[in-house]
Protein backbone atom coordinates (compact mmCIF):
# COMPACT_ATOMS: atom_id res chain seq x y z
CA UNK A 1 0.00 0.00 0.00
CA UNK A 2 1.71 3.25 -1.27
CA UNK A 3 2.48 6.14 1.78
CA UNK A 4 -0.23 8.66 1.65
CA UNK A 5 1.21 12.18 1.86
CA UNK A 6 0.09 15.55 2.88
CA UNK A 7 -0.19 18.64 0.26
CA UNK A 8 2.83 20.42 1.38
CA UNK A 9 2.13 23.60 2.46
CA UNK A 10 -1.08 22.71 3.63
CA UNK A 11 -0.91 22.27 8.20
CA UNK A 12 -3.10 19.63 9.50
CA UNK A 13 -6.71 21.23 10.94
CA UNK A 14 -5.31 20.69 14.41
CA UNK A 15 -2.03 22.28 13.87
CA UNK A 16 -4.14 25.06 12.15
CA UNK A 17 -6.75 25.29 15.02
CA UNK A 18 -3.33 25.39 17.78
CA UNK A 19 -2.16 28.50 16.16
CA UNK A 20 -5.26 29.79 15.46
CA UNK A 21 -5.67 29.93 19.59
CA UNK A 22 -1.95 30.97 20.11
CA UNK A 23 -2.64 34.12 18.26
CA UNK A 24 -5.88 34.70 20.31
CA UNK A 25 -3.95 34.44 23.56
CA UNK A 26 -0.87 36.61 22.55
CA UNK A 27 -3.37 39.30 21.42
CA UNK A 28 -5.53 39.02 24.51
CA UNK A 29 -2.63 39.43 26.71
CA UNK A 30 -1.21 42.70 24.56
CA UNK A 31 -4.57 43.91 24.52
CA UNK A 32 -5.19 43.60 28.41
CA UNK A 33 -1.28 45.27 28.60
CA UNK A 34 -2.45 47.81 26.36
CA UNK A 35 -5.71 49.18 27.21
CA UNK A 36 -6.69 47.67 29.80
CA UNK A 37 -10.45 45.24 30.40
CA UNK A 38 -12.81 48.07 29.61
CA UNK A 39 -10.99 48.67 26.09
CA UNK A 40 -9.95 44.52 25.50
CA UNK A 41 -13.04 43.61 23.78
CA UNK A 42 -13.54 39.90 21.84
CA UNK A 43 -13.90 42.10 18.67
CA UNK A 44 -10.91 44.35 19.00
CA UNK A 45 -8.56 40.85 20.10
CA UNK A 46 -10.34 39.24 17.51
CA UNK A 47 -9.01 41.97 14.73
CA UNK A 48 -5.68 41.89 16.51
CA UNK A 49 -4.86 38.36 15.78
CA UNK A 50 -6.57 38.59 12.44
CA UNK A 51 -9.33 35.85 13.58
CA UNK A 52 -12.94 36.01 12.53
CA UNK A 53 -15.39 36.72 15.79
CA UNK A 54 -17.11 33.70 14.69
CA UNK A 55 -13.45 31.85 15.04
CA UNK A 56 -12.98 33.51 18.12
CA UNK A 57 -15.77 32.33 19.49
CA UNK A 58 -15.18 28.91 18.80
CA UNK A 59 -12.38 28.67 20.79
CA UNK A 60 -13.68 31.09 23.51
CA UNK A 61 -17.54 31.25 23.67
CA UNK A 62 -17.37 34.21 26.53
CA UNK A 63 -15.35 37.23 27.02
CA UNK A 64 -14.56 35.60 30.21
CA UNK A 65 -13.30 32.62 28.71
CA UNK A 66 -10.81 34.40 26.35
CA UNK A 67 -8.93 36.95 28.99
CA UNK A 68 -9.18 33.72 31.67
CA UNK A 69 -7.49 31.27 28.92
CA UNK A 70 -5.00 34.51 28.44
CA UNK A 71 -4.11 35.08 32.02
CA UNK A 72 -3.72 30.99 31.74
CA UNK A 73 -1.10 31.71 29.05
CA UNK A 74 0.64 34.25 31.06
CA UNK A 75 1.04 31.92 33.94
CA UNK A 76 2.60 29.79 32.13
CA UNK A 77 4.76 32.04 30.11
CA UNK A 78 6.14 33.25 33.77
CA UNK A 79 6.48 29.37 34.54
CA UNK A 80 8.64 28.56 31.33
CA UNK A 81 10.67 31.71 32.41
CA UNK A 82 11.15 30.57 36.03
CA UNK A 83 12.02 27.40 34.83
CA UNK A 84 14.93 29.29 32.46
CA UNK A 85 16.02 30.68 35.11
CA UNK A 86 16.73 27.86 36.90
CA UNK A 87 18.28 25.74 33.88
CA UNK A 88 20.84 28.96 33.75
CA UNK A 89 21.17 29.34 37.67
CA UNK A 90 24.70 27.47 37.84
CA UNK A 91 27.45 29.83 38.90
CA UNK A 92 24.55 32.94 40.02
CA UNK A 93 24.53 34.01 43.31
CA UNK A 94 21.21 34.67 45.53
CA UNK A 95 21.86 38.52 44.55
CA UNK A 96 21.80 37.66 40.68
CA UNK A 97 19.03 34.96 40.98
CA UNK A 98 16.55 37.30 43.57
CA UNK A 99 17.47 40.94 40.61
CA UNK A 100 16.58 38.32 38.19
CA UNK A 101 12.93 37.18 39.96
CA UNK A 102 12.40 40.88 40.57
CA UNK A 103 12.61 41.57 37.09
CA UNK A 104 9.61 39.08 36.01
CA UNK A 105 7.31 41.31 37.76
CA UNK A 106 8.45 44.26 35.82
CA UNK A 107 7.04 43.00 32.40
CA UNK A 108 4.13 42.99 29.83
CA UNK A 109 3.26 39.61 31.22
CA UNK A 110 2.84 40.82 34.89
CA UNK A 111 0.72 43.86 33.35
CA UNK A 112 -1.55 41.96 31.43
CA UNK A 113 -1.98 39.89 34.74
CA UNK A 114 -2.77 43.03 36.42
CA UNK A 115 -5.07 44.27 34.27
CA UNK A 116 -7.53 41.15 34.90
CA UNK A 117 -7.28 41.16 38.83
CA UNK A 118 -8.92 44.59 38.70
CA UNK A 119 -11.63 43.72 36.16
CA UNK A 120 -12.27 40.10 39.01
CA UNK A 121 -12.18 42.97 41.48
CA UNK A 122 -15.53 44.40 39.95
CA UNK A 123 -16.92 41.34 37.75
CA UNK A 124 -18.82 38.49 39.78
CA UNK A 125 -18.01 36.15 36.63
CA UNK A 126 -15.00 36.58 36.48
CA UNK A 127 -13.60 36.66 40.04
CA UNK A 128 -13.35 33.47 40.79
CA UNK A 129 -11.38 31.87 37.80
CA UNK A 130 -9.22 34.44 38.38
CA UNK A 131 -8.29 33.65 42.21
CA UNK A 132 -8.33 30.26 42.07
CA UNK A 133 -5.72 30.66 38.94
CA UNK A 134 -3.84 33.23 41.15
CA UNK A 135 -3.60 31.00 43.83
CA UNK A 136 -2.24 28.08 41.59
CA UNK A 137 0.60 30.73 39.54
CA UNK A 138 1.77 32.30 43.77
CA UNK A 139 1.93 28.46 45.30
CA UNK A 140 4.22 27.73 41.66
CA UNK A 141 6.11 31.24 41.94
CA UNK A 142 6.82 30.60 45.56
CA UNK A 143 8.02 26.52 44.98
CA UNK A 144 10.44 27.96 42.51
CA UNK A 145 11.79 30.99 44.09
CA UNK A 146 12.64 28.42 47.00
CA UNK A 147 14.53 26.16 44.55
CA UNK A 148 16.05 29.14 42.53
CA UNK A 149 17.31 30.76 45.81
CA UNK A 150 18.52 27.56 47.87
CA UNK A 151 16.34 28.29 50.48
CA UNK A 152 15.40 25.59 53.62
CA UNK A 153 12.08 26.41 54.20
CA UNK A 154 12.58 24.16 57.78
CA UNK A 155 14.61 26.97 59.32
CA UNK A 156 12.00 29.34 61.18
CA UNK A 157 11.58 32.51 59.42
CA UNK A 158 12.77 31.41 55.96
CA UNK A 159 8.91 30.83 53.81
CA UNK A 160 7.71 34.07 55.75
CA UNK A 161 11.20 35.64 54.06
CA UNK A 162 10.37 33.87 50.73
CA UNK A 163 6.89 35.57 50.65
CA UNK A 164 7.75 38.61 51.69
CA UNK A 165 10.41 39.18 48.86
CA UNK A 166 7.76 38.17 46.13
CA UNK A 167 5.48 40.40 47.46
CA UNK A 168 7.71 43.15 47.42
CA UNK A 169 8.58 41.96 43.87
CA UNK A 170 5.54 42.50 42.67
CA UNK A 171 5.08 45.85 44.57
CA UNK A 172 7.86 46.96 42.47
CA UNK A 173 6.01 45.60 39.17
CA UNK A 174 3.30 47.82 40.41
CA UNK A 175 4.78 50.51 40.70
CA UNK A 176 6.29 50.20 37.12
CA UNK A 177 2.88 50.66 35.84
CA UNK A 178 2.17 54.43 35.34
CA UNK A 179 6.22 55.12 35.00
CA UNK A 180 9.18 54.32 34.03
CA UNK A 181 10.56 53.09 37.67
CA UNK A 182 13.68 51.13 36.52
CA UNK A 183 16.47 52.89 38.25
CA UNK A 184 14.47 52.77 41.96
CA UNK A 185 13.84 49.42 41.01
CA UNK A 186 17.50 48.25 40.35
CA UNK A 187 18.02 50.31 43.47
CA UNK A 188 15.56 48.44 45.54
CA UNK A 189 16.03 44.87 44.06
CA UNK A 190 19.84 44.83 45.00
CA UNK A 191 19.53 46.13 48.39
CA UNK A 192 16.47 43.51 49.06
CA UNK A 193 18.34 40.85 47.17
CA UNK A 194 21.15 41.16 49.83
CA UNK A 195 18.88 41.62 53.02
CA UNK A 196 17.93 38.19 51.18
CA UNK A 197 21.23 36.21 50.49
CA UNK A 198 21.94 37.48 54.36
CA UNK A 199 18.72 35.84 56.10
CA UNK A 200 19.10 32.47 53.86
CA UNK A 201 22.41 31.73 54.34
CA UNK A 202 22.46 32.14 58.48
CA UNK A 203 22.65 28.89 60.30
CA UNK A 204 19.39 27.37 62.22
CA UNK A 205 19.28 28.90 66.11
CA UNK A 206 19.28 25.69 67.88
CA UNK A 207 15.57 23.91 69.16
Amino acid sequence: MGTVTRPRGRAPRQDRSRATRQRLLEAAVDCLAEHGWSGSTVTVVAERAGVSRGATQHHFPTREDLFTAAVEHVAAQRSAALRDLLAEKDGADRTAVARALVELYAGPLFRAALQLWVAAANEDGLRPRVTALEARVGREAHRMAVELLDADESVPGVRETIQGFLDMARGLGLANVLTDDSARREHVATHWAELLDRALTQPARPS
